[in-house]
């Protein structure tokens, strides 16, 4: 397994920003945010932190592995669903504090809890319709979250 304690912190803006070693920059709390995207349509999937262990893990395996804030926990994607994330392209921006992930859809292909696609599933109204009510952008569940997760599972509507 990669030594999660071996990724190095780089100083110099030059060579963390044009240098070829990965050096991710961790925030305060150890953490750095992550956005995943669908390999083949570029959908925002879902959005998340990881600590380094869960980088670590995620470069090893393939797999998507992040921190949960509220549990204080590594978890892997899709542990208990099923709907596993599985890495096609990991890339860094410009100062190393943001990972963007391109992955696949395991399972029922859906990456959100809630059962949908994404967890980006409602539009926010701005400009002319601003103050209007969320517009669903994905209604239809690939999943039922009671059956995978049970009395944890978000509630749902018909």
């Amino acid at each position: 397994m990669i030594d999660a304690q071996k990724f190095p912190t780089i100083k110099d803006k030059s060579e963390l920003e044009e240098g070829d070693t990965f050096a991710p920059a961790f925030d305060a709390d150890g953490l750095v945010p992550a956005i995943v995207t669908a390999a083949e349509t570029g959908e925002v999937l879902m959005f998340a932190y990881m600590n380094n262990e869960a980088v670590a893990r995620t470069i090893e395996t393939g797999e998507a592995h992040f921190w949960s804030r509220s549990r204080k926990a590594l978890w892997r994607k899709g542990e208990t669903s099923g709907n596993t994330l599985r890495i096609v392209e990991i890339r860094v921006d410009c100062d190393q504090d943001v990972l963007w992930l391109k992955a696949e859809m395991t399972g029922a292909g859906a990456c959100c809890h809630t059962g949908r696609v994404s967890c980006f599933y409602r539009r926010v109204p701005f400009g002319k319709e601003a103050g209007q009510k969320l517009v669903m952008v994905h209604t239809d569940r690939h999943f039922d979250p009671a059956e995978v997760y049970g009395a944890a599972s978000p509630k749902t509507k018909p």
